[in-house]
Formats: structure tokens, C-alpha cells, sequence
């Protein structure tokens, strides 16, 4: 991983370690992977390959520096996300087992027999609504907050104050992306550009519709394998 922004001073290696590099967390990460054009899904209509084995290499190491990973229903739902797991040398880095992943859903129309809720080392969270809460098993850890629909500003200072989860990284969906940058609740974007363009109406942009413009400060740049790294902060 090569860092481009802020330049190397001079004489210092320029290749950057992924941990050291993002090891200095904000709050709430949104970390997130698109095309040049901005399509976060494939040909296929999938994330997973978009960015290859250099941004798996970012993803990996963005989860083993959070305490919680925030994900959206609709991910869950194509049952293509599974329980963390940590390689060898990323636990013991980290020095304790994965973050959970914690499931944002209004509705709880969720398959609980998924791996994501039956085989996880750290057992699966959901973030709900009060009236939401009756439909999760009784096994399953439930943050409600807000009456019919997520309050989510209440459920993020939940997870802070509540269960100790300092730092936490949103994956999307874009559903879930979009909420939290409207409630001006992220403090980072991750963002990975793979060197593709896609084209075409088929595909998942990466947000849906803000209230205003949300400016950016660029903090930092890598590249590795072709992947543009961009970090931005959203709140000062």
C-alpha cells in the first residue's frame, strides 16, 4: 500500500502498513467500495470482487480495528454475509476475539437460522425500533431505540454508552450509508475506488438522496494493485 496523501517525508518508506495507516479511528467509519463511476456492486450485482485482494486486505484490517460493525437488513438478506473471523495475524493484533457485527432493520424480517446469528464467535446484535423488538428471538442481543421507526443517533450513543463500542465501522448498504450521513452521525468515509467502470442503470450506487451537500476533508491516499484508498472526514 503506497501512501500518497500526506506525501512521505523525505527519506521515509512511502509503503504504508494498513493497520498503522487507518489506525487512527474516529468514532463512526463508513467504509465503503465503488467503481470509477460509482457503482458499489459488480457485473454480477455483488460487492465481494469489486476491489480485489487489496481492498480485502483493507476490509479485513477496517474490521479488526473496530469494536462493532454496523450493517443494514438488506446486506443480511442475501445471506452472502457471514459471521467476522480474524486471520492469525490480524487477532493478534487486535488482542481479543472479532467485533460483532450489529444488524440495523426497522422490521426484523430476518432468517435467524443465518450463520450471521447462529455461528458467530461474537454473538450477532440487532439495532431495532421499540415496536420492532417483540420479533427477535430471545437469544439474540437487541438495542431498541425510537418507537415505530430507528432512532438512530439513540442507538449509536447506545452502543457507545451502553456496550463500550467506541469505535464502529459501517459496511452499508447504501440505505443504512445514506441514514447515517443525513443524521450526521459519520465521522469518516473509507472509501475504496476500483479501476473499473461498469456503466448502465443496473447498478447499486453508493448513497441514496441527502438533504444538502455534506463537504469533505481528504485526509489521506494509498494506492495498492491499481485500488485508490481515500479517507475524508465528514465532522470536524
Amino acid at each position: 500500500m503506497r501512501r500518497l496523501l500526506p506525501e512521505p517525508a523525505a527519506g521515509a518508506d512511502p509503503f504504508a502498513d494498513p493497520y498503522d495507516a487507518y489506525g487512527d479511528q474516529p468514532g463512526l467509519r463508513l467504509g465503503m467500495v465503488m467503481s470509477v463511476d460509482g457503482s458499489v456492486t459488480d457485473a454480477e450485482g455483488w460487492t465481494d470482487r469489486l476491489g480485489g485482494e487489496a481492498d480485502f486486505r483493507v476490509f479485513r484490517t477496517l474490521r479488526a480495528l473496530t469494536d462493532a460493525i454496523l450493517v443494514g437488513a438488506g446486506t443480511v438478506r442475501t445471506g452472502r454475509l457471514g459471521p467476522a473471523r480474524l486471520r492469525g495475524d490480524l487477532r493478534a493484533r487486535r488482542g481479543r476475539p472479532p467485533a460483532p457485527t450489529v444488524v440495523v432493520s426497522r422490521s426484523l424480517d430476518l432468517d435467524w437460522t443465518l450463520p450471521l446469528f447462529t455461528e458467530a464467535e461474537t454473538p450477532t446484535i440487532v439495532v431495532t425500533s421499540r415496536s420492532g423488538r417483540r420479533r427477535a428471538p430471545a437469544h439474540v442481543q437487541v438495542v431498541a431505540e425510537g418507537g415505530d421507526d430507528v432512532d438512530l443517533p439513540a442507538a449509536v450513543r447506545a452502543l457507545h454508552d451502553d456496550l463500550g463500542y467506541e469505535h464502529l465501522l459501517c459496511e452499508g448498504g447504501p440505505a443504512l450509508a445514506t441514514a447515517l450521513i443525513r443524521a450526521s452521525l459519520v465521522d469518516e468515509l473509507c472509501l475504496s475506488i476500483a479501476p473499473t467502470l461498469l456503466g448502465g442503470p443496473r447498478h447499486t450506487r453508493l448513497l441514496g438522496a441527502l438533504d444538502a451537500e455534506v463537504p469533505l476533508r481528504p485526509t489521506a491516499l494509498y494506492l495498492d494493485e491499481g485500488v485508490l484508498f481515500a479517507r475524508y472526514r465528514l465532522r470536524t
